[in-house]
């Protein structure tokens, strides 16, 4: 065997094992029964596994046999060939373990491997087809029965664009990804999955979208529909607490009361946070909690966290009558999801809507109409303690993974790489490489 140095375009040198490939006898008996000879013979290059920081590749003739009775020719066979790719198996295999991980693009793959990032692409949508589909046609239906599921939707392109995900919120895999976020999503699930599969399913969490919560009780009358804690807080801080802090420091303003009004600068986070919240702040001020590490070479001074979250709060609770009812409708909400009995969550929020609407403020009167509005689902927290946070969390993996592979225009692959990456265990901390002693 010689082995030569080279280049490749990219600038990086390769080693090239030049050799022979051996002909078995086996391979020279034609389906006639007939000896076979040699005709032809043609150079192959084959890609192999990289060796340190260099790519490898291995080149060798292939031959070409002719029979002399029935005519028929055939090339030579490589058995460590991967099937429709010029490389080797090993570099194949080594390339869909680099994806299997989870943790490289497909830039940093053909980097690690030295193929083409189309070819990487290639390789991993077969890994992906293998694993989640029938024959590369069909979605394969959920290995396990699902008890409790998650909806909901996710940017799929800039614009108006968006696909909706479906996930088992005990095991967090997805189950059904489908481009938009109608009706149609959640009926095409239900027939993917079959109405017996459905049977089991006890909950559904998802955010306020009317669409999916018609759709599974048209379909599935049996099922609960669940609003969890945070699109409910969500919406309070984004609608009321916002709104209601900006109107105030416009009514001080225009009163001429500047103090007042300079003194609500800069509080939506006071505002919108628990007390358990600013309470656990302040006392990391007092122990002294490095927030960011100075720096000399780069002039920046470090920064402790300060004290005087809880004293501001309440200073703001003290001086507008409508913070103090943000304050006390944060409280009873939180109070009410901590419930388990569902009448006496019912009890809990309609005393919350009453506060509401006896506020006078379209902000505080919109919330006290939306917590009626979805008076059922809310409650029924109190039953099956489920939430979207799973889901919430795997937006926003989605957003990364997007971001990483600098958006991915082939939604099908784009699908499946999600759903493969809702299987993937995360680890915190991984092990050491170090080798035992």
């Amino acid at each position: 065997m010689l082995t030569e140095t080279v280049t490749t375009k990219s600038g990086k040198s390769a080693f090239c094992f030049k050799g022979t490939l051996d002909l078995p006898e086996s391979e020279r008996v034609c389906t006639c029964g007939c000896r076979m000879q040699k005709n032809d013979s043609t150079s192959i290059t084959l890609r192999h596994l990289p060796f340190g920081g260099s790519y490898t590749v291995l080149n060798f003739d292939k031959v070409q046999l002719f029979c002399p009775k029935c005519k028929a020719t055939k090339m030579q066979y490589v058995s460590f060939a991967a099937p429709g790719h010029r490389m080797t198996a090993e570099l194949y295999n080594y390339a869909r373990d680099l994806l299997a991980r989870g943790t490289y693009t497909l830039k940093e793959v053909a980097e690690l491997t030295g193929l083409g990032r189309n070819t990487v692409k290639d390789i991993d949508l077969q890994r992906l087809k293998e694993k989640y589909t029938i024959d590369g046609e069909k979605l394969a239906k959920p290995e396990k029965q699902a008890v409790f599921l998650g909806i909901d939707e996710f940017k799929l392109h800039n614009g108006h664009k968006y696909a909706t995900h479906i996930t088992d919120l005990h095991t967090g895999h997805i189950l059904w990804i489908q481009a938009g976020k109608k009706k149609q999503v959640v009926y095409d699930f239900i027939d993917f999955v079959g109405l017996d599969w459905m049977k089991e399913v006890k909950a559904v969490a998802c955010d306020m979208n009317s669409d999916f919560q018609e759709a599974f009780l048209e379909k599935c009358p049996h099922l609960k529909i669940v609003f969890d804690h945070f699109h409910i807080i969500k919406n309070f801080n984004e609608k009321v607490v916002a709104p209601v802090r900006i109107a105030e420091q416009k009514r001080l303003m225009e009163a001429g009361d500047t103090e007042a009004a300079e003194s609500l600068k800069h509080t939506k986070y006071i505002l919108t946070s628990k007390r358990t919240t600013l309470q656990r702040k302040d006392q990391e001020a007092r122990e002294g909690r490095i927030i960011s590490k100075g720096s000399t070479l780069f002039k920046e001074e470090q920064r402790v966290r300060k004290e005087g979250y809880e004293a501001k709060y309440d200073a703001l609770l003290e001086e507008n009558k409508l913070l103090f009812t943000i304050d006390l409708i944060k409280e009873k909400l939180d109070n009410a999801y901590k419930l388990t009995d569902p009448v006496k969550m019912g009890t809990a929020i309609a005393d919350i809507v009453w506060d509401c609407m006896h506020t006078g403020n379209e902000h505080f009167e919109w919330f006290g109409r939306l917590l009626m509005n979805h008076h059922d689902g809310i409650i029924t927290y109190a039953v099956y303690h489920i939430s979207t946070g799973k889901m919430e969390g795997i937006n926003n993996k989605i957003k990364t993974i997007r971001r990483q592979g600098y958006g991915y225009p082939d939604d099908e692959y784009f699908f499946l790489k999600l759903i493969d990456m809702s299987r993937v265990d995360y680890v915190r901390n991984p092990k050491s490489h170090k080798f035992c002693d």
